[in-house]
């Protein structure tokens, strides 16, 4: 679906979900309370480092049995905004079906540009491997995950060499990337790139869209039905790319979901997203 010829306020309502779901703060709001309880409630690891970063930083959720699948996650926030606290409530689910897991932090533009914050998610990527075992994870079972600016950069992390990184190159073992941006092209023609400061190359070789993950694994793209028919399209534009190159991916388009529902639907248990994930990691539902 071609956003040319679409005017500067029609681009601004596709590609800034911020506008298109004017009541955004509402339906985000109470989830930093809702995250410190979970906090409260479960054994975890705050703050651990992964790089020199000012934000460079991991929380874990470790699960009660050892050698555990692991699932890493991304947040959202058009790479400029939010932080890993307001998605503890994830973990909750995750922890309750025998899973590990971490929410990863990274620098925001405009203190660092995109190719640093992609390779700051890449650096997560790569310690949570190396360290996982000490906090009773499988390295082996690495899963990743991501909403939004976070599908992006776990999409980027598909797309690279982790063997050039002396890493397996199967390091990750699925996926689940939910309402992600795939091309970075649009984010050059709207107000958020005062903050993100694209210019058109940076804008391709940080586009998934042009990169396919390396090699093939389960992977889920998962979009809201009620989201904007651009977003949508970039959604189905990624998966059709994927399949095309080989991947074995599943798209899943939620029915009445917008941009910030989706991310929600990662606290619910018996939620489309949530079974995606376990079922990726041979998990299944949670009792």
């Amino acid at each position: 679906m071609s956003y040319l010829g679409l005017s500067p306020q029609e681009l601004e309502r596709q590609f800034n979900p911020r506008v298109a779901v004017p009541d955004h703060a509402a339906k985000i709001g109470g989830r930093a309370e809702l995250s410190a309880a979970v906090r409260g409630r479960l054994p975890c690891q705050l703050d651990m480092r992964f790089g020199a970063g000012e934000k460079e930083t991991l929380d874990i959720f470790p699960a009660a049995e050892a050698q555990a699948p692991v699932q890493l996650y991304f947040h959202g926030g058009y790479w400029r905004a939010n932080d890993k606290s307001d998605m503890s409530f994830m973990a909750e689910p995750l922890s309750a079906a025998g899973a590990c897991t971490v929410l990863a932090n990274y620098d925001l533009c405009p203190a660092v540009t995109l190719d640093e914050v992609v390779a700051q998610a890449r650096r997560a990527v790569a310690w949570t491997y190396r360290h996982i075992a000490e906090f009773g994870g499988d390295p082996q079972r690495l899963f990743i995950s991501g909403s939004s600016a976070g599908a992006h950069l776990s999409a980027m992390a598909l797309a690279h060499d982790w063997a050039a990184d002396g890493l397996p190159a199967d390091v990750i073992k699925g996926a689940v990337l939910i309402t992600g941006v795939y091309d970075a092209e649009p984010v050059r023609h709207i107000s958020v790139n005062e903050q993100i400061r694209l210019d058109a190359e940076a804008a391709r070789r940080n586009s998934p869209i042009h990169l396919p993950p390396r090699r093939a694994l389960p992977l889920v793209v998962a979009v809201g039905g009620a989201e904007t028919e651009q977003w949508i399209g970039m959604s189905r534009a990624y998966a059709a790319f994927c399949r095309e190159s080989g991947i074995d991916c599943e798209y899943l388009e939620l029915p009445g979901q917008d941009h910030f529902t989706m991310s929600g639907l990662l606290g619910e248990a018996d939620g489309p997203l949530v079974c995606a994930i376990l079922a990726q990691m041979g998990l299944g539902r949670p009792e």
